[in-house]
């Protein structure tokens, strides 16, 4: 009887051998799309902040437009990096279904084209999925804007018996006489400032150096705040012009919350920075100002941004002559 061909023993534990190593389990599909697309957003948002001198805020917008695309390619076990146009149209329609607003759904966007513009220009893919996707249509809303009696009340608001109080009143007065960004007011330092001259140098979005005057009330409080104020706040050396309780540079969040506080003592719904913004610029046009020159004011790259002032003063204009005229 033919003998079968022994096998080998194996060496186990048992026979002084090592314990046989099993492979590891291969990663998913869905691990390994996912992993290898964080690591080109983390490639393209080191370019963006470092190379092209973007701002934390702007990055961090960027960041969350483009992890809210993948999460819902991936869970839908489609590549990111390989996303085809429709596949993108999808999503922004996924957006718009969840009621996300047009602006938002309009950034999207453009964090999308630019980050397959990097891909394309990285030699990742040879083509532009995103390049001929359309925008989403924005409704025609008018930003919200104060009246110039509002204005008063919100800056007679603040306790200035109080070092706080003066603080947020300097703020204010500040914010509304320069049309500041709200990122802009908390980070400005003492050295931006040109009290002789009666203006401050502002580093808007991309790090963009303008000058924006500022008037004698604004110039009067500042004086206060750093003659009074600031000195009894600070703790440690922090080069943020404005403090809070603590001795630490105010935060966005810290100033938001406070101003809307102070509007809410004078009736004054809803009131947030970038409507003292939007107040600047539109009081501006109504007192007679150039656009362009407001645009200066503003940091705005394009006039187009700044029109539409013109169509809030437009309206006010309306609004005063069908209350006044005899025949409106």
């Amino acid at each position: 009887m033919p003998v079968s061909p022994s096998r080998p023993a194996e060496r186990g534990p048992a026979s002084g051998g090592r314990p046989e190593e099993r492979p590891a389990a291969p990663r998913t599909g869905a691990e390994t799309t996912a992993s290898a697309a964080a690591r080109r957003l983390d490639a393209y948002l080191d370019l963006l902040e470092v190379e092209r001198g973007l701002s934390a805020n702007t990055v961090a917008a960027y960041r969350g437009d483009l992890e809210r695309l993948f999460d819902d390619l991936v869970a839908r076990g489609e590549d990111p990096l390989r996303a085809t146009p429709r596949q993108l149209a999808l999503h922004l329609r996924r957006l718009r279904e969840g009621g996300l607003a047009n602006r938002t759904i309009a950034r999207a966007l453009v964090s999308l084209r630019r980050f397959y513009g990097f891909l394309v220009a990285e030699g990742d893919r040879p083509d532009h999925p995103a390049e001929n996707l359309e925008a989403p249509r924005r409704l025609a809303t008018l930003p919200k804007v104060l009246s110039e009696k509002q204005v008063d009340r919100l800056l007679e608001a603040p306790d200035t018996d109080t070092l706080l109080g003066r603080r947020d009143r300097t703020m204010i007065e500040l914010l509304y006489a320069t049309g500041l960004r709200v990122s802009e007011l908390v980070g400005l330092r003492r050295e931006q400032l040109r009290l002789d001259g009666g203006f401050l140098i502002a580093f808007g979005k991309g790090s963009k150096e303008r000058i924006v005057p500022f008037g004698e009330r604004a110039e009067q409080w500042l004086d206060i705040y750093l003659g009074e104020v600031r000195p009894r706040l600070a703790r440690e050396l922090h080069p943020q012009l404005f403090l809070n309780a603590r001795g630490r540079p105010l935060t966005r969040q810290g100033f938001w919350k406070i101003l809307r506080g102070h509007g809410r003592r004078v009736g004054v719904e809803g009131l947030s920075p970038h409507v003292l913004r939007h107040s600047f610029a539109t009081h501006l046009l109504e007192h007679g100002a150039d656009l362009r020159q407001v645009q200066m004011m503003l940091g705005h790259a394009d006039v187009s941004t700044t029109q539409i002032y013109t169509h809030i003063h437009q309206h006010r204009l309306r609004g005063i002559y069908d209350e006044f005229h005899p025949r409106a």
